[in-house]
């Protein structure tokens, strides 16, 4: 776990400048943070927000761990972790001044009671700042891994999830059905990072469930489909490092005044 929260927090160090830049968390902030993961966003939020604090919330029990203890090992005392699904967590009403997100709001069953849970949990007038992926057809990045380790495979059903957000008008209408205003849309173009080089790459990789998953079900022997990802991420390798371009979206709103 604490491979695959190193390796995102990686992948998405491009994306994360931008999400700090838009969420331009003040110092009296009261910040919640949806889907924190192992929680840089929040720390950051929290660095920032030193009159005020900030509370990350997730679903995993192993991330919030990693996240306490390296809050604990900055010295933090304005931040908090809750396991909890934003959808229906209980969160206090009008409890937060500036709700952030990095790529955590996409996968709720049921957006609209999600939303309308967090613009509850945002006082009138706060704000929000939300970095989603534009749609799947701008993020091929997405496929490639898949369709290197078994070409021709039927697609997950929830393969699509992470861009349910990237259409505008869907974000829009729903944000707006929440009680949100002054809803826009910043594009976001920068490559995922995967690694320095391909056997980091390839390493960091081959720590994730779905490269374990494909390789446990495939008829082939392992070398195989491990070495058309050493070829994918050899056709990405650049002076920088192994990139994947992608697009995303900020989103950025305030929440109506009562």
């Amino acid at each position: 776990m604490l491979q695959c929260a190193d390796f995102y927090d990686a992948e998405l160090s491009r994306h994360n400048q931008h999400l700090q830049a838009a969420a331009s968390v003040r110092r009296r902030d009261r910040v919640l943070d949806i889907g924190c993961g192992a929680g840089q966003t929040t720390r950051e939020a929290a660095l920032a927000a030193i009159e005020g604090g900030a509370v990350g919330v997730d679903t995993s029990a192993e991330m919030l761990e990693i996240a306490r203890r390296r809050c604990a090992e900055a010295g933090l005392r304005n931040v908090g972790f809750e396991l909890g699904d934003a959808q229906s967590h209980n969160f206090p009403a009008a409890g937060f001044d500036l709700c952030i997100s990095r790529f955590g709001v996409m996968f709720f069953a049921d957006p609209s009671a999600a939303f309308a849970n967090i613009a509850h949990a945002i006082r009138p007038g706060g704000r929000l700042a939300w970095m989603v992926w534009q749609s799947q057809e701008r993020n091929t990045w997405s496929g490639a891994i898949r369709d290197a380790l078994a070409p021709g495979s039927a697609i997950p059903e929830n393969a699509g999830k992470p861009f349910s957000l990237g259409d505008p008008t869907i974000a829009k209408e729903l944000l707006s059905a929440a009680g949100f205003t002054s809803i826009d849309f910043i594009e976001v173009e920068e490559p995922v990072f995967y690694g320095a080089n391909v056997d980091a790459a390839l390493d960091a990789l081959g720590g994730l469930y779905m490269v374990k998953d494909a390789l446990t079900h495939t008829d082939e022997t392992p070398d195989q489909p491990l070495q058309r990802l050493r070829d994918l991420l050899e056709a990405h390798m650049t002076p920088e490092g192994v990139l994947f371009d992608s697009r995303a979206w900020i989103i950025t709103a305030d929440r109506a005044s009562a």
